[in-house]
């Protein structure tokens, strides 16, 4: 089970249930694919609320990836989520929280929360 307090969530792609984390790694991936100059340049990137699919696309490849899934964007482009593309910015909204901070409210006393 995904542990929040580790910076990871839990969320149903490609029809299971995958872990995803934004690492150190996989932040020095978004950074280099978003072109950001820092962590600070990264989290006002993502807090101007927009999102477009390949945002999403890299998102969730580099959370999965940091998870310790060995998945290519190619692969999670072919994933499906449940919502559509509501769905995809639901857990590309929950992973950014948790890793940037923000609302806890939802996370049970071990930490372990469920998109």
């Amino acid at each position: 089970m995904a542990n929040r307090r580790r910076g990871e969530i839990e969320a149903e792609l490609g029809g299971e249930r995958r872990t995803l984390c934004l690492t150190l790694g996989a932040l020095a991936e978004l950074e280099d694919a978003f072109g950001a100059e820092d962590l600070g340049a990264l989290a006002r990137r993502f807090g101007e609320g927009r999102l477009a699919a390949r945002d999403a696309l890299k998102v969730l490849g580099a959370g999965l990836r940091g998870a310790g899934e060995p998945v290519s964007d190619h692969e999670v482009a072919a994933m499906t989520a449940r919502g559509g593309a509501a769905g995809y910015a639901g857990i590309v909204a929950e992973l950014l929280r948790v890793t940037f901070g923000g609302d806890e409210a939802d996370a049970d006393d071990t930490g372990e929360t469920r998109v």
